[in-house]
């Protein structure tokens, strides 16, 4: 039986679309699900509390065909520690990316973290929050994402930039499994020959 005394885990949100690039939500979630830690001695438990959040409660499908339900919505979903952004072609449909911007930006206050993995810079750059900031995203896009946010400096080297208090923050899929088993992150700079090779193309 868990202790009623234990520390609730952290909610861990991870925003669901039609055209999501399927590698950006499974990678972290597993990653996130897969760290425990010692409960009572011979048992362990989750570090996380996770949520996939879509518009509505219907499921949606993801470039590659595979399909998610959302487990809560933009509507009902509660207080966040950290909200994850995936990346896909969803993310440049105006009415998608308008209606995950303005919740986006309505929930920053109030949550500690928040990541955008790739492309899901797409919906966090017009959210004003990283105005002034130097972000990383695909290179395929880093060229569009300068060109759409001139506020931003756009560094696609880099695996992945932490910002403020709120720590937004864009990185590559790998980038964000290293964030769910690390308490802390930094910036990192890839060898030359690893730039954004293992990076989702979404």
């Amino acid at each position: 039986m868990a202790n009623a005394l234990q520390p609730r885990a952290p909610r861990i949100g991870l925003l669901l679309f039609d055209g999501v690039t399927a590698l950006d939500v499974a990678g972290p979630m597993v990653a996130f699900a897969s760290t425990r830690v010692p409960a009572d001695g011979r048992h362990k438990t989750t570090c996380y509390e996770l949520l996939t959040i879509g518009l509505t409660n219907k499921s949606i499908t993801a470039e590659s065909g595979l399909t998610f339900k959302p487990s809560t919505t933009l509507a009902t979903c509660p207080t966040l520690d950290t909200l994850i952004i995936p990346g896909g072609r969803g993310l440049r449909d105006p009415r998608i990316n308008r209606t995950l911007a303005a919740w986006i930006k309505s929930r920053a206050a109030s949550t500690r973290r928040i990541a955008s993995v790739c492309t899901g810079i797409y919906a966090l750059a017009p959210t004003g929050l990283l105005d002034g900031a130097t972000v990383t995203t695909h290179w395929r896009f880093a060229e569009d994402v300068a060109h759409k946010f001139p506020a931003l400096h756009v560094d696609a080297k880099s695996l992945f930039h932490r910002h403020g208090i709120s720590i937004p923050l864009q990185a590559s899929p790998p980038a964000l499994i290293s964030l769910s088993i690390s308490s802390k992150t930094t910036t990192a700079v890839p060898p030359p020959s690893a730039s954004h090779a293992n990076s989702s193309s979404s």
